[in-house]
């Protein structure tokens, strides 16, 4: 019978199980109902977008092209992470495949790096259009957008690559209880029996690395922008520049502000419940895919026009 028990320990577990909200296991039911309104509004929201921009003509510029990439992330992003969540709330579906978890880890964290470079070429975009607009439809082309494009994609699909492939070599021994609603990388490297501190250590720089970086460009960014604009002695010209890229600043507040209150209170976990960092992990990826093409459709005249041509066509 030992030796038994042995040969099942040391053979691992085949299966891991999300467990969300440990200690407020009410949580899911009265988060079930607003995050499935927020996962439809990002779907559908997204898609208006793409739609209005591939059939609006006047809508075919390098912007809106970055901006149709951005939807695609959110869209991509959501449907890894939002579904699964929802069938954990609704069907007690809690039990995840070792290659289904270890692909949408990646997946969030390639995804998420890429929405982040797609921020920091949209900054650069709004820095040469006020900084330099007489030279902005020689910068700013489409052959810049596919270049731009080109490198958010390899670099944010490669540098990541490395983090389910460390989680995935480890030796995962009995336990197989996810502290998550997603299969967040140290939420399932600490569930192995090996020194996880290679993966910890690789998770820090690459994320500091990708966005670090980004987030450290688009306030050099902003901060030329700035100065740039309080220089301006024309009336209006001032309202008239910061109205360019206000939406573009609401967006980045969106996506980073979440990001940063998950960081402060995984920082200041022991003084904060388990389950916040857990809801706000869910909630980072889905609250700014919903909100992003309604801040753009509401304070972009193109867009909000297109948008009107288009139900228009419709009906």
């Amino acid at each position: 019978m030992t030796a038994y028990k042995n040969d099942t320990i040391s053979t691992g577990v085949s299966e891991f199980l999300l467990n969300c909200f440990i200690r407020s296991p009410s949580w899911q039911l009265w988060l079930s109902l607003p995050l499935s309104l927020l996962f439809l509004l990002a779907m559908g929201a997204n898609a208006i977008l793409l739609v209005t921009i591939r059939m609006e003509a006047s809508l075919h510029e390098p912007v809106y092209y970055l901006l149709s990439l951005l939807s695609m992330l959110d869209i991509l992003l959501c449907l890894t992470v939002i579904p699964k969540v929802l069938a954990i709330f609704w069907f007690d579906l809690r039990p995840i495949s070792f290659p289904a978890c270890f692909l949408q880890m990646y997946i969030m964290n390639s995804f998420l790096a890429m929405e982040s470079c797609t921020f920091m070429i949209m900054a650069f975009d709004r820095y040469i259009a006020i900084c330099h607009p007489l030279r902005y439809p020689s910068i700013i082309t489409d052959q810049f957008v596919v270049k731009a494009a080109t490198f958010i994609l390899v670099r944010n699909a490669l540098i990541p690559l490395p983090i389910p492939i460390l989680s995935a070599q480890l030796h995962y021994c009995w336990k197989n209880v996810i502290e998550n609603c997603i299969c967040a990388n140290m939420s399932v490297s600490r569930l192995s029996c090996d020194d996880v501190t290679v993966n910890r250590l690789y998770q820090f720089a690459g994320g500091w690395t990708l966005l670090g970086s980004d987030l450290i460009l688009i306030f050099l960014s902003y901060t030329f922008i700035l100065r740039a604009v309080l220089r301006l002695k024309a009336e209006g010209a001032v309202a008239k520049a910061l109205s360019t890229c206000g939406s573009h600043f609401i967006l980045i507040l969106f996506f980073s502000t979440i990001l940063l209150v998950f960081i402060l209170t995984h920082v200041a976990k022991r003084k904060v419940s388990p389950d916040v960092p857990v809801l706000l992990n869910v909630l980072h990826h889905v609250i700014p895919a919903a909100l992003n093409p309604i801040v753009y459709g509401v304070r972009t005249q193109e867009i909000k026009q297109g948008i009107k041509r288009l139900l228009k066509k419709g009906w």
